[in-house]
């Protein structure tokens, strides 16, 4: 009852305050009209930041496309087959057309796939993007910010490079997807689509579309409540997923230099709609809707980040509680929480004292009986010796004796032999 009468009075001056508002006609010229044309100067000077994450296995020519999109040879490295995770490497380039500055940052998901054990791959990516969205939200909760000169690493858009196979979906690339899809906008796109036929293709990107909506996966969808890009987007929305071609050789068709990749059978021209749909792409990602996927990376998946910290924080939008008094709370909880722990462990402490304790006494009693043991046998032991000792000694003294008496028998033998000689004389 309490929490709807201090809505109803919310709204009631919420009334208020607009039954007081009035809509005057100006007498004359007064200048805010050029308020845009300020902000447009200010955004210029300032210039942009756009991120993009590319998914998909080794080989699939993230690196190319990317390239070929932005007319622009990066300093990428071929990666190979031999690696034992998923590894996110990001370059950052400093692009300049005509006077407008953008500061482009290339994130690739190196060693994506393979793995034997692929279960985890999306791990590492969830864990870049929420880094990302982390290190965005200590800037803004910082005392003294500056986010009019912090380097936005957020990802904006995340091409999806799905395998050109003409059947169905990976479970790797379904996976993937339903970790990400709240957290990025996923542009699906179907890599070296001049390996399958027309035919193959069409059937292919019903065949992707139908999956991702029976597992529930929300791609980014063009926006088509503005006016002026509405029909173009509802009509590329039509054509997702887009299947790409990407090259920088140019091949002479006719008498003029395009962008292609030439087979023995034939040349396929990367801008030819006809021949696949990198013209589409390029326009609804950075001709069309680059700056509505950074308001979308920021007011939907930053805020849905920023709003489930908060509030494991301890902060809501309860009004009835100032930011003061939420605070005052959460420290409160908090100190709580660590005098809880600290008594545990305290407990835990005189548990294990006390258990060492007892350990030490049985040890103390076994060492005490070996103790009393090894006593035991070293009387023993010295009894029979001092024993031995004493036969010993007995058998010296007899031995002594008789041998003073074979003595004793010896000299008087010798003594009767001379006598016995005189008397034969």
């Amino acid at each position: 009852m309490a929490v709807d009468s201090a809505a109803a009075k919310r709204n009631a001056v919420d009334l208020t305050f607009q039954s007081k508002t009035r809509v005057l006609n100006l007498g004359g010229h007064v200048g805010f009209d050029v308020l845009p044309d300020q902000l447009v100067n200010k955004a210029v000077i300032a210039g942009f930041a756009f991120n993009i994450l590319c998914i998909g296995e080794t080989g699939m020519g993230k690196s190319t496309l990317l390239e070929t999109l932005f007319n622009k040879r990066f300093d990428s490295v071929p990666a190979m087959h031999e690696n034992q995770s998923v590894k996110l490497k990001a370059n950052t380039y400093e692009l300049k057309e005509s006077n407008i500055q953008l500061k482009l940052t290339i994130v690739d998901t190196v060693g994506f796939g393979d793995q034997i054990d692929k279960t985890e791959s999306y791990k590492p990516i969830v864990d870049y993007i929420n880094t990302q969205f982390e290190a965005y939200l200590q800037e803004e909760l910082k005392v003294r910010r500056s986010l009019h000169m912090y380097h936005d690493t957020r990802i904006h858009a995340c091409l999806y490079f799905l395998a050109p196979t003409g059947h169905s979906m990976k479970s790797l690339d379904l996976e993937t997807m339903k970790k990400l899809d709240t957290k990025v906008n996923i542009i699906p796109v179907i890599a070296k689509a001049d390996t399958i036929t027309k035919a193959e293709l069409q059937k292919f990107k019903l065949k992707i579309m139908s999956e991702l909506v029976s597992n529930g996966i929300h791609i980014y969808q063009f926006p088509e409540d503005d006016e002026t890009v509405a029909e173009i987007n509802r009509t590329m929305n039509g054509h997702l997923p887009f299947a790409i071609i990407g090259s920088m050789e140019e091949v002479k068709v006719g008498n003029k230099q395009v962008k292609a990749r030439q087979y023995p059978w034939g040349t396929v021209q990367v801008e030819n709609e006809t021949h696949c749909d990198f013209v589409k792409l390029r326009e609804m990602l950075i001709r069309t809707n680059m700056e509505d996927l950074r308001e979308s990376t920021h007011h939907k998946h930053y805020e849905l980040y920023r709003r489930s910290t908060l509030q494991q924080m301890g902060f809501s939008d309860d009004e009835s509680m100032s930011l003061q008094e939420t605070y005052e709370m959460k420290k409160q909880e908090h100190n709580a929480e660590l005098q809880r722990k600290e008594d545990e462990m305290r407990q835990m402490f005189v548990v294990r004292v006390k258990e060492k304790e007892l350990e030490l006494k049985e040890a103390e009693k076994e060492l005490q009986l070996k103790f009393d043991n090894l006593k035991k046998q070293h009387t023993e032991e010295k009894k029979k010796i001092e024993d031995r000792k004493k036969t010993l000694d007995e058998e010296i003294v007899a031995f002594q004796r008789r041998k003073a008496t074979v003595s004793a028998a010896a000299a008087a033998a010798g003594a009767h032999q001379p006598a016995l000689a005189k008397r034969k004389k």
